[in-house]
């Protein structure tokens, strides 16, 4: 059995199909670049994360808290949290310039939290998703891409049969083996692309549903904390 050779089969294809397989030959070396990139990342804040809320929860109040949240840089909540305790201090401020008492404007100052705790979790959204739309990009254009230097390569092929004035299996074999190599390639970088982004998503999808929790809690702290002193 004849072994495929597929840089012979590149080297012998023509122009428009040498230029396909190399910008899928991109599109691969990008897609597992961000797989990996992601791995190691989605790695470190999961454990980051464990530390950071094991510490939270710990704390005896929320500067100490703070000291903590400022040693995690890969966390999301703690990023969350760091937003939250500025804005903390902003409306602390506001509060003794102008003495506000009562509950009910104690309690108006929360709407200006949650809208910067939101924008937060919006913003570590976007920073654990970034990358991941070229996944969807190289699993839904390849295939195409190289079913298009497949079609081209094979149009070649029956060129070149017509100028032969020949149509046995010989000539024709070799060209067209050649062109179905760009729709194998496309495949074959599709496929990962596809399957490590549904499985990256659904992780951003957990990470944010974590977040939304730990967002919820943190409110519920200091609704508590600003009852209590009312």
């Amino acid at each position: 059995m004849q072994e495929v050779n597929i840089f012979a089969m590149f080297w012998g294809a023509g122009l428009v199909v040498k230029f396909v397989m190399l910008l899928l030959l991109f599109f691969s070396l990008m897609s597992w670049t961000i797989i990996f990139q992601k791995f190691l990342l989605f790695k470190k804040v999961r454990s980051e994360s464990r530390v950071f809320l094991d510490n939270f929860w710990s704390s005896k109040n929320l500067a100490e808290a703070y000291k903590t949240a400022l040693e995690t840089s890969l966390c999301p909540e703690a990023s969350i949290f760091r937003s939250g305790y500025a804005e903390l201090q902003k409306i602390g401020k506001k509060k003794s310039g102008e003495e506000m008492q009562t509950l009910e404007m104690r309690l108006a100052g929360m709407n200006n939290l949650k809208r910067v705790l939101q924008k937060a979790v919006g913003r570590e959204s976007f920073q654990l998703s970034k990358s991941l739309s070229f996944l969807a990009t190289a699993g839904s254009s390849t295939p195409f891409i190289g079913l298009f230097g497949t079609v081209w390569g094979i149009m070649a092929s029956f060129k070149e049969i017509g100028v032969r004035g020949s149509a046995s299996l010989a000539v024709v074999a070799p060209g067209i083996s050649e062109a179905l190599v760009a729709t194998a390639a496309g495949l074959a970088v599709a496929i990962p692309a596809v399957i490590f982004y549904n499985f990256y998503a659904n992780q951003i999808d957990t990470f944010e549903g974590k977040m939304e929790s730990f967002t919820a809690d943190f409110l519920n702290l200091v609704e508590r904390d600003l009852i209590s002193r009312g």
